[in-house]
């Protein structure tokens, strides 16, 4: 890839022999200024690239692109060329290979040579792109000067991901751009882990300014890519490709770009792949990906930083508070929150979206969609984003009556818990958080009966309410995060759910009660042995008396937070056993059975209070259970047949009445900190591998700060 000759030509008749095509890159990356009007750029978009190159060669041709992109520009000149290609695939009536092609390979190329800059820029304000163009140049004389080539870019992108449906002829230039997109967005990974002023963005703030139109249609379209996972053919001709369906000049440069630039994908692995499965839902797990990235994005301005007029860009200003950051709205954000159920309340969508402000699709199909595609990481980031964020779509999930379609994957995953990542496991018991807090969703779980609970190993499940399985797993995740994660947050999530449907349990499984009871017993020895460290005596000040105090405060923190912990499960027990006991047989046989672990806090000042109301149902039954005549031994079979004759006669007597707990959710002041970072994970862990090079990269650094 030595000096450009002059004038790069094609071979005979057009073709592109190895020869020309290694003309055509050499011109690309070399020295030389191409105008944008030259017919350099229509040869070198229309080339079928064949030809493989070592990766030397590559890491030759990125370099020299880099370097000299300062003067040629061609960074800029092909992006453009990308517009064009993409207008012309708009307006043409029958689009033809030669059009899909030149704007596959504009895409492609653009978006090799782009990681490389991105991961390598010096500059904060990204310099390197170069993307300042000449007025006056030939060619350019209906460029729309009024806008900056990034926002030029990103229109063109982002319209013809709105407005073109995915076809056999289309699904590999969607498949492009939805790379191409990442790559443009992936200038955060670059910076520092919460947002500010200072941070330059030029693709993903070029996105943020277009019309409401363009925004709610591409979302809209990202969310139907999710939904119905077009297929992409296997057996079909993509312009790349060589005619025996090895991997051209273009694949070659994008595989061994991969070990060193910004982003691990590999993009037409897929088109290898004899898994249909996977080649099908490669659209769909892009599209969502870009969804996740746009809809997380916070810009973040200052005090006296004026406003863009753009209607769908605003800020909200908090004047309390001098020198604080604020934040542009996002239109793609609120564009998914404000999104409605085609198949409802159609005449006001409709009437709405005429202005491009409502994204419209069919929440059945979308539930259903999450439902099978949970075990993804990024599904579970959309369930939650939609959950907390959209209240057509939250009352949609709470009044559908098999609410198990979604449930069974969650639990599925606390179950296997040591396989998730900790933010993954903080997602999924947030979601069922928002969903505990609607007393009809409390209710709905313990009616809807499970067959049987394939998955769960321990036991064998038959004929469990799927309310039941939940205190189960949730008890679970406890025990399991006691043991291994020791996170505060997790357990109080968990604990909170518990406490939400505490007075709607109905008919709680044997197994769950006793599950309850085993909870409250090992978080009360935990309390001891922490109760009895901090008093003992024998503790002495072997070499620092600072050391000492410190260690006593270390348990100090850590005996109040098990005290509040054994507070809220005292006020489960107590929430089941005054709203909902005559339902409840099982419960009252669990503390029945296991009653001596509630002795030692009877008089205990913090706990008293809570164990009146145990101890009122102790004396109950325990009373009912001396007065039977019983011939031969107590059974588990005898007990529960007193204790449901008993249950109907039981009016509540002697109960204190608390205070039901109710927890509810309520996001981070500043959620952009855990999500952006959180989101760029998501997607960084799609790749198969994760370069070397990034063991010392900045980017890198800030994921171990903020997701490990």
């Amino acid at each position: 890839m030595g000096a450009a000759p002059s004038t790069p030509r094609l071979g005979a008749g057009g073709a592109a022999s190895p020869g020309a095509a290694e003309q055509m890159f050499a011109a690309l990356v070399g020295g030389k200024a191409y105008p944008i009007s030259s017919e350099f750029w229509r040869q070198l978009l229309e080339l079928p690239l064949t030809q493989q190159w070592p990766r030397d060669r590559v890491l030759q041709a990125c370099h020299a692109f880099a370097q000299n992109n300062y003067h040629t520009k061609h960074l800029a000149k092909i992006l453009i060329h990308l517009v064009w290609c993409l207008q012309d695939c708009l307006t043409d009536s029958s689009v033809s290979n030669a059009a899909y092609r030149k704007a596959i390979n504009a895409a492609y190329i653009s978006s090799i040579f782009l990681k490389f800059i991105i991961e390598n820029a010096k500059t904060d304000n990204w310099q390197e792109l170069s993307l300042e163009i000449d007025k006056d140049e030939k060619g350019l004389e209906t460029f729309p000067f009024e806008q900056s080539v990034e926002y030029f870019l990103m229109r063109a992108i982002l319209n013809y991901i709105g407005s073109v449906d995915v076809s056999p002829e289309s699904c590999y230039l969607h498949h492009e751009l939805l790379n191409l997109m990442l790559v443009l967005m992936s200038t955060q990974l670059c910076s520092g882990p919460s947002p500010e002023p200072k941070d330059v963005h030029p693709f993903i703030d070029a996105a943020m300014l277009q019309d409401s139109s363009i925004v709610s249609s591409v979302v809209q379209k990202l969310l139907l890519n999710f939904v119905k996972r077009p297929r992409i053919p296997l057996n079909g001709s993509h312009p790349t490709f060589s005619d025996d369906g090895e991997p051209g000049v273009l694949q070659r440069v994008g595989s061994a770009a991969a070990n060193f630039v910004l982003l691990p994908y590999y993009t037409f692995n897929y088109l290898m792949s004899s898994n249909a499965e996977g080649a099908s839902s490669q659209l769909a797990e892009n599209s969502l990906l870009v969804l996740l990235i746009l809809i997380h994005y916070r810009k973040c301005i200052t005090m006296n930083e004026s406003i863009p007029s753009s209607n769908v860009y605003t800020s909200d200003l908090n004047t309390n508070v001098k020198y604080a950051p604020s934040f542009h709205d996002n239109p793609y954000y609120k564009a998914l929150n404000n999104a409605k159920d085609s198949q409802y309340d159609r005449a006001d969508v409709e009437g709405n979206a005429q202005n491009g402000l409502v994204v419209r699709l069919s929440f059945a199909s979308l539930f259903d969609a999450l439902g099978i595609w949970l075990k993804d990481e990024s599904s579970v980031l959309l369930l939650y984003s939609l959950v907390h964020g959209n209240c057509d779509f939250q009352e949609y999930v709470l009044v559908r009556t098999d609410l198990d379609t979604l449930l069974m994957p969650i639990l599925e995953m606390l179950y296997n818990a040591s396989r998730k990542t900790s933010n993954q496991i903080y997602m999924l018991l947030i979601v069922l958080l928002i969903l505990s807090q609607d007393s009809t969703f409390n209710a709905s779980v313990h009616k809807l009966v499970l067959p049987s609970v394939p998955w769960y190993h321990e036991r064998l499940m038959h004929q469990t309410s799927l309310g039941s399985l939940m205190v189960v797993i949730l008890i679970r995740t406890i025990k399991y995060n006691l043991s291994k994660l020791r996170d505060v947050y997790l357990h109080t999530n968990c604990l909170a759910i518990l406490a939400n449907m505490a007075p709607h349990v109905h008919r709680l499984s044997a197994y769950a009660s006793q599950r309850l009871v085993s909870l409250f017993d090992m978080l009360s020895r935990k309390y001891t042995k922490l109760a009895e460290l901090k008093n003992d005596k024998a503790i002495k000040v072997i070499s620092d008396q600072i050391e000492a105090d410190n260690i006593s405060d270390d348990t100090s923190t850590e005996l109040h937070i098990y005290t509040d912990f054994l507070r809220i499960v005292l006020e489960i027990i107590n929430a089941i056993l005054t709203y909902a006991l005559p339902r409840n047989p099982e419960v009252v046989y669990a503390i029945l059975h296991r009653q001596e672990v509630f002795q030692p806090f009877k008089n205990h000042p913090r706990f008293n209070e809570l164990l009146e109301n145990i101890y009122t149902v102790l004396d109950f039954f325990n009373s009912r259970m001396d007065m039977q005549q019983l011939d031969g031994e107590w059974s588990v079979d005898k007990v529960l047949e007193v204790i449901n004759k008993n249950c109907r006669s039981w009016r509540g007597e002697g109960m204190k009445i608390f205070t039901q707990l109710r927890f509810t959710y309520e996001q981070e002041s500043h959620p952009e900190e855990f999500f952006i970072p959180y989101a760029w994970r998501v997607v960084l862990s799609r790749g198969k591998t994760c370069p070397s090079s990034w063991q010392g990269s900045m980017f890198h650094a800030i994921l171990l700060q903020f997701l490990f």
